[in-house]
Formats: structure tokens, C-alpha cells, sequence
């Protein structure tokens, strides 16, 4: 891993689940992790639940588009953390793999999402912690 290690986190429609895991990262690592999303079936916009509730905590992730799974990505990424793209997710020894088991917010109105939102956040610190080398 690098001084600055990326973490790409994958889900089917991009959507939601790692668009929010993104932002949290994004908003809790600031410049210090390299930070990716994509969707082995991206869809055409993110979902706008996750966008307000993402928004409720101050974070925008209004400027998010899905982004289809590559391989280089996928291949170059230090962590890779899926949240239910079962077998379109690639595998790469040496690569430090999480599988969060996540409710898929997809349909589901802004009450239903927040949980989800707050138990990212909580993965999202878990990994940070693990990332930071210990002062």
C-alpha cells in the first residue's frame, strides 16, 4: 500500500450504498485516502434518498455519477469493499477485501435511509482507523 491508499467501494447500481460510503470517506479522510466508487450495473443517476441523507449530514454528494466497474480500477485499488455485486466483482490476490452486508436503499424514501447512512459511516471510521497508520 502507498502513503496514500485507495479504497474503491463497489455496488450493483452505484447508486446509493458506495456513493455514500464515498462521500463519507471523502468527508472523514479528507486528501489523505484515494477514494473510488463504481457499479457492475451503474445506474443513470444516484439515487436522490441517499442524496438527502447524505445532505443531512452535511455532505454533498449531489456531483456523484455512477461509474461502471473496470478491471484497471478495480486492479490498481489497495482496498475493496462490496456491498452486494455478488460475482461481477474481480478478484486480485494480495488485494484486502471487506463485503459489507448493507440493506440496498434503492426505493426506499429518505427515513428508510438513513440507518443505512449512519451504518456506513460507522464501516466507513472502522476502515479509516485500520488505514491510518498508528501515530
Amino acid at each position: 500500500m502507498s502513503d496514500k491508499p485507495s479504497v474503491l467501494f463497489v455496488c450493483v447500481h452505484n447508486a446509493g450504498r458506495s456513493q455514500m460510503a464515498a462521500g463519507w470517506l471523502r468527508h472523514l479522510a479528507g486528501d489523505t485516502v484515494e477514494v473510488r466508487s463504481a457499479g457492475s450495473a451503474p445506474a443513470e443517476t444516484v439515487n436522490p434518498a441517499a442524496v438527502e441523507a447524505m445532505r443531512e449530514v452535511g455532505i454533498d454528494i449531489t456531483g456523484q455519477t455512477p461509474k461502471l466497474l473496470e478491471y484497471e480500477t478495480a486492479k490498481s485499488s489497495d482496498v475493496i469493499v462490496t456491498m452486494g455485486c455478488g460475482d461481477a466483482c474481480p478478484v486480485f490476490p494480495g488485494k484486502r477485501y471487506e463485503d459489507w452486508k448493507l440493506e440496498d436503499p434503492a426505493g426506499k424514501g429518505v427515513e428508510a435511509v438513513r440507518p443505512i447512512r449512519d451504518e456506513i459511516r460507522t464501516r466507513v471510521e472502522q476502515l479509516l482507523a485500520e488505514l491510518r497508520p498508528p501515530a
